[in-house]
Protein backbone atom coordinates (compact mmCIF):
# COMPACT_ATOMS: atom_id res chain seq x y z
CA UNK A 1 0.00 0.00 0.00
CA UNK A 2 1.30 3.69 -0.37
CA UNK A 3 0.00 6.14 1.91
CA UNK A 4 -0.06 9.92 0.92
CA UNK A 5 1.12 12.52 3.44
CA UNK A 6 -1.89 14.56 2.35
CA UNK A 7 -4.50 13.95 -0.09
CA UNK A 8 -6.72 16.78 -0.97
CA UNK A 9 -8.56 15.58 -3.77
CA UNK A 10 -10.54 13.29 -1.23
CA UNK A 11 -11.94 16.38 1.01
CA UNK A 12 -12.73 18.56 -2.26
CA UNK A 13 -14.78 15.21 -3.56
CA UNK A 14 -16.63 15.05 -0.19
CA UNK A 15 -18.37 18.78 -0.88
CA UNK A 16 -17.43 19.31 -4.45
CA UNK A 17 -21.15 20.44 -5.59
CA UNK A 18 -20.97 23.15 -3.22
CA UNK A 19 -17.33 23.83 -4.14
CA UNK A 20 -18.28 24.13 -7.39
CA UNK A 21 -21.34 25.83 -7.25
CA UNK A 22 -19.71 28.43 -4.69
CA UNK A 23 -17.04 28.53 -7.69
CA UNK A 24 -19.03 29.19 -10.55
CA UNK A 25 -21.24 31.91 -8.43
CA UNK A 26 -17.90 34.03 -7.89
CA UNK A 27 -16.57 33.60 -11.19
CA UNK A 28 -20.52 34.53 -13.56
CA UNK A 29 -20.51 37.47 -10.57
CA UNK A 30 -17.96 39.54 -12.63
CA UNK A 31 -16.34 41.34 -9.39
CA UNK A 32 -13.18 39.74 -8.25
CA UNK A 33 -11.48 41.67 -5.76
CA UNK A 34 -12.91 43.36 -2.57
CA UNK A 35 -16.68 42.21 -3.55
CA UNK A 36 -19.77 40.59 -1.81
CA UNK A 37 -18.10 37.37 -1.29
CA UNK A 38 -15.07 38.59 0.79
CA UNK A 39 -17.30 40.76 2.56
CA UNK A 40 -19.93 38.14 3.31
CA UNK A 41 -16.93 35.95 4.19
CA UNK A 42 -15.36 38.01 6.84
CA UNK A 43 -18.59 38.25 8.79
CA UNK A 44 -19.42 34.58 8.53
CA UNK A 45 -15.71 33.66 9.92
CA UNK A 46 -15.85 36.28 12.22
CA UNK A 47 -19.04 34.52 13.58
CA UNK A 48 -17.49 31.20 13.45
CA UNK A 49 -14.53 32.03 14.78
CA UNK A 50 -16.19 34.02 17.73
CA UNK A 51 -14.52 37.34 17.22
CA UNK A 52 -16.18 40.68 16.37
CA UNK A 53 -14.41 41.38 13.72
CA UNK A 54 -12.33 39.57 10.17
CA UNK A 55 -10.59 41.16 7.52
CA UNK A 56 -9.37 38.61 4.65
CA UNK A 57 -5.97 38.64 2.97
CA UNK A 58 -3.75 37.49 1.07
CA UNK A 59 -2.06 34.63 3.43
CA UNK A 60 -1.22 33.33 6.96
CA UNK A 61 2.24 35.17 6.19
CA UNK A 62 0.53 38.74 5.14
CA UNK A 63 -2.05 38.55 8.44
CA UNK A 64 0.94 38.03 10.14
CA UNK A 65 3.08 40.75 8.68
CA UNK A 66 0.40 43.68 8.48
CA UNK A 67 -1.20 42.67 11.92
CA UNK A 68 1.87 43.85 13.69
CA UNK A 69 2.79 47.00 11.36
CA UNK A 70 -1.66 47.48 12.33
CA UNK A 71 0.17 47.90 15.95
CA UNK A 72 2.84 50.09 14.87
CA UNK A 73 5.55 47.83 16.29
CA UNK A 74 8.73 48.07 14.13
CA UNK A 75 12.46 48.57 14.42
CA UNK A 76 14.11 48.91 17.64
CA UNK A 77 11.42 46.71 18.98
CA UNK A 78 11.24 43.19 20.13
CA UNK A 79 8.60 40.14 19.91
CA UNK A 80 8.82 37.16 22.02
CA UNK A 81 8.76 34.08 19.68
CA UNK A 82 8.60 30.40 20.28
CA UNK A 83 12.20 28.82 19.06
CA UNK A 84 10.22 25.72 17.33
CA UNK A 85 8.15 27.30 14.90
CA UNK A 86 7.45 27.63 10.84
CA UNK A 87 9.51 30.58 9.66
CA UNK A 88 6.75 32.57 8.36
CA UNK A 89 5.91 33.02 12.40
CA UNK A 90 9.31 35.10 12.04
CA UNK A 91 9.03 36.73 9.04
CA UNK A 92 6.05 38.32 10.69
CA UNK A 93 8.13 40.41 12.71
CA UNK A 94 11.34 40.89 11.05
CA UNK A 95 9.49 42.16 7.62
CA UNK A 96 8.62 44.96 9.96
CA UNK A 97 12.12 45.73 10.89
CA UNK A 98 11.66 44.30 14.53
CA UNK A 99 13.66 41.84 16.12
CA UNK A 100 12.62 38.33 17.65
CA UNK A 101 13.40 36.74 20.97
CA UNK A 102 13.61 33.35 20.76
CA UNK A 103 11.99 31.36 23.82
CA UNK A 104 11.84 27.64 24.29
CA UNK A 105 8.70 25.79 24.06
CA UNK A 106 7.49 23.24 26.10
CA UNK A 107 6.69 19.49 26.62
CA UNK A 108 3.50 20.07 24.24
CA UNK A 109 6.01 21.97 22.01
CA UNK A 110 4.18 25.22 22.39
CA UNK A 111 5.72 28.48 23.45
CA UNK A 112 6.42 28.24 27.57
CA UNK A 113 5.25 30.75 29.47
CA UNK A 114 7.33 29.76 32.11
CA UNK A 115 10.28 31.33 30.30
CA UNK A 116 8.93 34.36 29.13
CA UNK A 117 9.94 36.84 31.89
CA UNK A 118 13.61 35.84 31.70
CA UNK A 119 12.88 37.17 27.82
CA UNK A 120 11.43 40.38 28.15
CA UNK A 121 13.57 43.65 28.16
CA UNK A 122 13.06 47.26 27.61
CA UNK A 123 12.53 47.15 24.22
CA UNK A 124 9.53 44.05 23.98
CA UNK A 125 6.38 44.96 22.67
CA UNK A 126 4.55 41.83 22.10
CA UNK A 127 4.08 37.93 22.80
CA UNK A 128 3.21 36.14 19.52
CA UNK A 129 2.16 32.64 20.87
CA UNK A 130 2.02 29.78 17.88
CA UNK A 131 -0.40 27.49 18.45
CA UNK A 132 1.32 24.53 16.81
CA UNK A 133 0.44 21.38 15.35
CA UNK A 134 -3.65 22.01 16.66
CA UNK A 135 -3.20 23.20 19.92
CA UNK A 136 -3.16 26.42 22.08
CA UNK A 137 -0.48 27.80 24.41
CA UNK A 138 -1.08 27.89 27.70
CA UNK A 139 -2.73 31.04 27.22
CA UNK A 140 -3.59 32.13 31.01
CA UNK A 141 -0.10 32.84 32.33
CA UNK A 142 0.79 34.52 28.68
CA UNK A 143 -1.54 36.51 29.28
CA UNK A 144 -1.09 37.79 32.96
CA UNK A 145 2.58 38.36 31.72
CA UNK A 146 1.36 40.42 28.84
CA UNK A 147 -0.96 42.37 30.70
CA UNK A 148 1.97 42.84 33.87
CA UNK A 149 4.82 44.70 31.13
CA UNK A 150 2.00 46.07 28.94
CA UNK A 151 2.88 44.08 25.77
CA UNK A 152 0.68 43.31 22.35
CA UNK A 153 -0.60 39.39 21.94
CA UNK A 154 -0.78 38.64 18.79
CA UNK A 155 -1.73 34.91 18.34
CA UNK A 156 -0.52 32.67 15.13
CA UNK A 157 -3.93 30.25 14.68
CA UNK A 158 -2.34 29.25 11.02
CA UNK A 159 -2.65 25.31 12.46
CA UNK A 160 -5.46 25.83 15.31
CA UNK A 161 -8.95 26.89 13.52
CA UNK A 162 -11.11 26.03 16.00
CA UNK A 163 -8.96 24.85 18.89
CA UNK A 164 -10.44 25.69 21.86
CA UNK A 165 -8.46 26.79 25.53
CA UNK A 166 -10.65 26.54 28.11
CA UNK A 167 -13.50 27.07 26.19
CA UNK A 168 -12.11 29.75 24.32
CA UNK A 169 -11.35 29.73 20.48
CA UNK A 170 -8.29 30.05 18.72
CA UNK A 171 -7.49 33.70 18.27
CA UNK A 172 -10.07 35.29 20.19
CA UNK A 173 -6.92 35.93 23.31
CA UNK A 174 -5.22 38.22 22.20
CA UNK A 175 -5.54 41.75 20.80
CA UNK A 176 -5.55 39.77 16.73
CA UNK A 177 -5.59 36.57 15.89
CA UNK A 178 -3.73 35.24 12.43
CA UNK A 179 -4.93 32.50 10.19
CA UNK A 180 -3.93 30.94 6.89
CA UNK A 181 -6.03 29.02 4.95
CA UNK A 182 -3.39 27.60 2.72
CA UNK A 183 -4.71 24.37 1.28
CA UNK A 184 -3.58 22.00 3.51
CA UNK A 185 -5.09 23.89 6.76
CA UNK A 186 -7.71 22.38 9.08
CA UNK A 187 -10.09 25.19 6.81
CA UNK A 188 -8.04 25.21 3.65
CA UNK A 189 -9.20 27.24 0.87
CA UNK A 190 -7.71 26.67 -2.61
CA UNK A 191 -4.91 28.54 -3.39
CA UNK A 192 -3.18 30.90 -1.04
CA UNK A 193 -4.98 33.14 1.36
CA UNK A 194 -5.15 34.35 5.44
CA UNK A 195 -7.48 36.52 7.77
CA UNK A 196 -6.94 38.31 11.46
CA UNK A 197 -9.72 38.55 13.78
CA UNK A 198 -9.65 41.22 16.42
CA UNK A 199 -12.25 42.35 18.31
CA UNK A 200 -11.03 46.21 18.03
CA UNK A 201 -12.93 48.14 15.85
CA UNK A 202 -9.42 50.29 15.47
CA UNK A 203 -6.64 47.30 14.52
CA UNK A 204 -9.40 45.63 11.67
CA UNK A 205 -9.91 49.09 10.00
CA UNK A 206 -6.34 49.81 10.13
CA UNK A 207 -5.50 46.30 8.43
CA UNK A 208 -8.52 47.09 5.80
CA UNK A 209 -6.47 49.48 5.20
CA UNK A 210 -2.73 48.20 5.06
CA UNK A 211 -4.21 45.30 3.04
CA UNK A 212 -5.34 47.56 0.20
CA UNK A 213 -2.41 50.23 -0.59
CA UNK A 214 -2.97 51.92 2.69
CA UNK A 215 -5.96 52.82 1.07
CA UNK A 216 -9.80 53.71 2.37
CA UNK A 217 -11.13 55.26 -0.63
CA UNK A 218 -9.77 54.35 -4.14
CA UNK A 219 -6.98 56.81 -4.99
CA UNK A 220 -6.81 58.28 -1.31
CA UNK A 221 -3.77 56.65 -0.11
CA UNK A 222 -3.20 57.16 3.45
CA UNK A 223 -0.77 54.88 4.98
CA UNK A 224 2.80 54.65 3.11
CA UNK A 225 3.63 51.06 4.17
CA UNK A 226 0.53 49.51 2.72
CA UNK A 227 0.54 46.69 0.63
CA UNK A 228 -1.27 44.85 -1.98
CA UNK A 229 -2.64 41.53 -0.04
CA UNK A 230 -6.60 40.92 -0.18
CA UNK A 231 -8.23 37.86 -0.04
CA UNK A 232 -9.85 37.39 -3.83
CA UNK A 233 -13.56 36.43 -4.22
CA UNK A 234 -13.49 33.16 -5.46
CA UNK A 235 -11.24 31.86 -2.34
CA UNK A 236 -13.70 33.54 -0.37
CA UNK A 237 -16.46 32.19 -2.04
CA UNK A 238 -15.01 28.33 -1.97
CA UNK A 239 -14.30 29.70 2.09
CA UNK A 240 -18.16 29.85 2.35
CA UNK A 241 -19.16 26.96 0.64
CA UNK A 242 -16.59 25.04 3.63
CA UNK A 243 -17.37 26.51 6.78
CA UNK A 244 -20.57 24.43 7.23
CA UNK A 245 -18.68 21.39 7.28
CA UNK A 246 -15.61 22.26 9.47
CA UNK A 247 -16.60 20.63 12.03
CA UNK A 248 -17.51 17.43 10.20
CA UNK A 249 -13.95 17.76 8.37
CA UNK A 250 -12.43 18.60 11.99
CA UNK A 251 -13.82 15.24 13.67
CA UNK A 252 -12.52 12.96 11.30
CA UNK A 253 -9.37 14.52 11.66
CA UNK A 254 -9.56 13.89 15.28
CA UNK A 255 -10.90 10.35 14.45
CA UNK A 256 -7.86 9.64 12.82
CA UNK A 257 -5.69 10.99 15.81
CA UNK A 258 -7.41 8.45 18.09
CA UNK A 259 -6.65 5.14 16.32
CA UNK A 260 -3.02 6.76 16.06
CA UNK A 261 -2.99 7.41 20.12
CA UNK A 262 -4.71 3.99 20.77
CA UNK A 263 -3.11 1.72 18.20
CA UNK A 264 0.50 3.27 18.24
CA UNK A 265 2.47 1.03 20.75
CA UNK A 266 6.17 1.54 19.89
CA UNK A 267 8.56 2.18 22.68
CA UNK A 268 10.45 4.05 20.53
CA UNK A 269 8.28 6.69 19.79
CA UNK A 270 6.85 9.65 21.96
CA UNK A 271 3.53 10.61 21.02
CA UNK A 272 1.67 13.52 21.43
CA UNK A 273 0.23 14.58 24.11
CA UNK A 274 -2.87 16.77 24.98
CA UNK A 275 -2.74 19.64 27.81
CA UNK A 276 -5.86 20.10 30.37
CA UNK A 277 -7.99 22.09 29.67
CA UNK A 278 -7.29 22.14 25.74
CA UNK A 279 -8.63 20.48 22.64
CA UNK A 280 -6.55 19.46 19.48
CA UNK A 281 -7.80 19.95 16.21
CA UNK A 282 -4.84 17.99 15.04
CA UNK A 283 -3.66 19.67 11.68
CA UNK A 284 -0.40 17.59 12.61
CA UNK A 285 0.45 14.48 14.52
CA UNK A 286 3.48 14.90 15.83
CA UNK A 287 5.75 11.76 16.94
CA UNK A 288 9.51 11.80 18.93
CA UNK A 289 12.00 9.72 18.10
CA UNK A 290 15.98 9.60 18.60
CA UNK A 291 16.41 7.40 15.94
CA UNK A 292 14.15 9.84 12.97
CA UNK A 293 16.30 8.93 9.88
CA UNK A 294 15.42 4.84 11.10
CA UNK A 295 11.65 5.59 11.22
CA UNK A 296 11.99 7.80 8.24
CA UNK A 297 13.22 4.90 6.45
CA UNK A 298 10.84 2.14 7.57
CA UNK A 299 7.95 4.11 6.42
CA UNK A 300 9.42 4.89 3.28
CA UNK A 301 10.49 1.23 2.55
CA UNK A 302 6.54 0.45 3.44
CA UNK A 303 5.44 2.72 1.20
CA UNK A 304 4.22 5.54 3.67
CA UNK A 305 5.12 9.24 3.68
CA UNK A 306 5.80 10.99 6.48
CA UNK A 307 7.42 14.42 6.73
CA UNK A 308 8.78 16.69 9.36
CA UNK A 309 7.38 19.76 11.19
CA UNK A 310 10.24 21.34 11.11
CA UNK A 311 14.41 20.26 10.69
CA UNK A 312 15.54 23.77 11.23
CA UNK A 313 14.65 25.82 14.13
CA UNK A 314 14.48 29.17 12.78
CA UNK A 315 17.45 30.94 15.38
CA UNK A 316 19.65 28.68 13.17
CA UNK A 317 18.18 29.29 9.50
CA UNK A 318 20.37 30.96 7.07
CA UNK A 319 18.53 33.97 6.43
CA UNK A 320 18.82 34.85 10.12
CA UNK A 321 22.19 34.24 10.71
CA UNK A 322 22.33 37.78 11.54
CA UNK A 323 20.75 37.90 14.44
CA UNK A 324 24.16 35.71 15.69
CA UNK A 325 22.50 32.66 16.96
CA UNK A 326 24.57 29.23 17.53
CA UNK A 327 23.70 25.61 17.71
CA UNK A 328 23.02 25.08 21.71
CA UNK A 329 21.33 28.47 21.96
CA UNK A 330 17.92 26.31 22.62
CA UNK A 331 18.67 22.89 23.43
CA UNK A 332 14.60 21.85 23.44
CA UNK A 333 13.72 23.59 20.04
CA UNK A 334 16.90 21.93 18.83
CA UNK A 335 15.90 18.60 19.96
CA UNK A 336 12.74 18.72 18.80
CA UNK A 337 13.83 19.74 15.50
CA UNK A 338 16.23 16.72 15.29
CA UNK A 339 13.41 14.15 16.38
CA UNK A 340 9.82 15.19 15.27
CA UNK A 341 8.30 13.24 12.65
CA UNK A 342 4.56 14.12 10.85
CA UNK A 343 2.47 11.23 10.29
CA UNK A 344 -0.06 11.09 7.43
CA UNK A 345 -3.37 12.50 8.77
CA UNK A 346 -5.63 14.03 6.32
CA UNK A 347 -9.62 14.04 5.95
CA UNK A 348 -11.01 10.85 3.66
CA UNK A 349 -8.20 8.83 4.95
CA UNK A 350 -9.85 5.32 5.46
CA UNK A 351 -9.85 2.94 7.96
CA UNK A 352 -7.29 0.32 5.84
CA UNK A 353 -4.96 3.10 5.31
CA UNK A 354 -4.90 4.26 9.00
CA UNK A 355 -4.30 0.88 10.49
CA UNK A 356 -1.35 0.30 7.70
CA UNK A 357 0.61 3.31 9.25
CA UNK A 358 0.15 1.97 12.60
CA UNK A 359 0.87 -1.59 11.65
CA UNK A 360 4.40 -0.42 10.05
CA UNK A 361 4.68 1.93 13.06
CA UNK A 362 4.29 -1.28 15.60
CA UNK A 363 6.63 -3.39 13.14
CA UNK A 364 9.70 -0.90 13.52
CA UNK A 365 12.37 -2.06 15.76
Amino acid sequence: MKIEFNVLDRQFRQFQDEYEAAALRALRSGWYILGKELEAFEQEYAAFNESKYCVGVGSGLDALVLAFRALGIGPGDEVLVPANTFIASVMGVTLNGATPVFVEPDEFYLLDAARLEAAITPRTRAILPVHLYGQICDMAPILEVARRHNLFVVEDCAQAHTARYKGKMAGTFGDIGCFSFFPTKNVGAFGDAGCIVTDNPDLADKVRTLRNYGSKVKYHNELENGVNSRLDELQAALLRAKLPHVAELIAQRESVARRYLAGIRNEKLILPAIRPDCGHVWHLFVVRTADRAGLMAHLEQAGIHAQIHYPIPPHLAPCYAKLGGCPGDYPIAEAYADQVVSLPLYNGMTDEEVQYVVDAVNSWQ
